[in-house]
């Protein structure tokens, strides 16, 4: 379980190396940009269940922990997938990990 880390005072959400992986990539290429944008996830039944949304800005300290030490492969699709729902009013949300293309590389 990695940790996404966001703000001052900062919040910590807990969240799958491989999903922390695709988020870093969608996250920080949009705030590189200087984009804002809203990021929502479910909260898991320990943490009282239901939702939470955030307003990430460039501005705003954030940081990835991961526990592994391998970097999980990326899937294409998946990162197509997220940047396409972080460029909506909604914003970002994790959405279930799409099956890639027979003959599909994934990038490292």
């Amino acid at each position: 379980m990695g940790k996404f880390i966001y703000g001052t005072p900062s919040i910590t959400v807990d969240f799958d190396d491989r999903v922390l992986a695709h988020l870093k990539v969608v996250i920080v290429a949009k705030l590189r940009r200087g984009e804002s944008f809203t990021f929502s996830w479910d909260n898991s039944a320990a943490s009282g269940s239901g939702h939470s949304s955030i307003w990430l800005h460039p501005a705003i300290p954030l940081q990835f922990e991961f526990f592994g030490g391998k970097e999980p492969s990326l899937n294409r699709a998946w990162l197509e997938e997220l940047v396409r729902l972080s460029n909506t009013p909604a914003g970002l949300r994790i959405t279930p990990e799409p099956i890639e293309p027979e003959g599909a590389s994934r990038t490292s």
